[in-house]
């Protein structure tokens, strides 16, 4: 018997597919919407073959309030919501801020306004350290704790911000609604989760980050030049005020990361806090290169990498401060930024083409029997 049906927008993406896999893995019901713009539904495929179970799936797009109606219609018994859909590159979002803003915040609105016409009270939203903006403009704030002032510095960053507000608006709303009208006011909940930097796969080796088009992360990057995809990884700046003058970021295994989307549902579900933030990061910061040095280390060999110029909106140091996600939701990183490298080059060395080809026998039967094959397994 599932212990709750879970929502997930996004969820054939990269961190939304590895918390649909740890919510399945904790005998959640998982349906997924999303509209395949930077995912694929093979990810439905490998998520199956690791637990065992399959997502329910509608190709949706979040802006289209109807079709979310249709979904939530289908399945009454959602009672939660894992809000991942949006567009996510900051770079990006300085050249297109109207579709960011389009997509992001008018796509939660959509959701937020169906989900309560379907009584679906609870809401799990990724945000990102982004929403901090450049913590060192404010004393003692290394690393981030919650209550350092928000102050993103691009339109991605406002768009998460701006949702943070709108989710926090709109269940304390909802809770006094209900008050004023004598209902139970204790269900209506957001989870806001600020998290870092997102790195690594599955260590079974068939399931990953496969982005279509130019990836925006640092370690796919890396990956792509480690393959021979592209020629050199071009590093934004030198002249920070860090150890070695590169911008500084804390790197989370996505593993760890879809288990914290788990822990803040669970923690919304039996303690309804009203609205919550929560940082999900390791508490390290780690530089642009010693992150190039430590994959090199993986591969077995130098990567090429030039320096260019800072890129806009750029911030010198996003740390986090998790002590209130590990206190109050039980929740620490257990996997290290070693882990997630090597974790990454299983995947980007044994499968190319990402979810374009099937994954190595030999990684298939490894993973169906539970276990992990060496990197420089073929």
């Amino acid at each position: 018997m599932a212990v709750g049906t879970v929502l997930i927008t996004g969820g054939t993406g990269y961190i939304g597919s590895f918390t649909a896999l740890a919510l399945l893995d904790a005998d959640y019901k998982v349906v997924i919407v999303d509209n395949l713009y930077n995912s694929s539904k093979v990810s439905l495929d490998r998520i199956e073959i690791l637990c065992g179970k399959r997502p329910d799936f509608y190709e949706v797009d979040i802006t289209d309030e109807a079709a979310l109606d249709k979904v939530f219609a289908a399945h009454p018994d959602i009672d939660s919501v894992i809000h991942f859909a949006a567009l996510k590159a900051v770079g990006e979002s300085s050249e297109i801020p109207l579709e960011y803003y389009r997509v992001n915040v008018g796509g939660t609105i959509s959701l937020l306004r169906s989900m309560t016409k379907h009584n679906v009270a609870n809401i799990v939203f990724s945000s990102s350290a982004t929403v901090y903006g450049d913590a060192t403009r404010v004393p003692n704030m290394i690393p981030i704790p919650e209550h350092c002032p928000i102050g993103p510095t691009n339109p991605y960053g406002r768009t998460k911000s701006m949702i943070e507000s709108i989710i926090t608006d709109h269940v304390e709303a909802q809770r006094n609604n209900s008050k004023k009208e004598g209902k139970p006011f204790e269900k209506w909940n957001g989870a806001l989760l600020r998290y870092f930097n997102p790195a690594g796969s599955h260590p079974s080796g068939i399931m990953g980050e496969d982005p279509l088009g130019v990836p925006f992360n640092l370690l796919p990057l890396l990956g792509q030049v480690a393959t021979g995809q592209r020629e050199k990884l071009l590093v934004f700046g030198d002249d920070y005020a860090s150890r070695d003058g590169t911008a500084i970021r804390d790197y989370i295994h996505v593993v760890d990361l879809a288990k914290g989307h788990l822990a803040a549902l669970n923690y919304l579900r039996n303690n309804h806090p009203g609205v919550r933030a929560w940082n999900l990061g390791s508490g390290r910061g780690c530089t642009v290169f010693e992150m190039i040095n430590a994959f090199s280390k993986v591969v077995g060999h130098p990567l090429k990498f030039e320096v260019v110029g800072r890129r806009a909106g750029d911030v010198l140091d996003l740390t986090a401060n998790p002590a209130r996600a590990n206190e109050e939701l039980g929740w620490k990183t257990e996997l290290t930024l070693e882990d997630a490298c090597e974790d990454l080059w299983r995947w980007v060395s044994n499968n190319p083409k990402g979810y374009r080809q099937d994954p190595p026998e030999a990684f298939l039967k490894a993973a169906q029997e539970g276990k992990t094959l060496k990197a420089s397994a073929a």
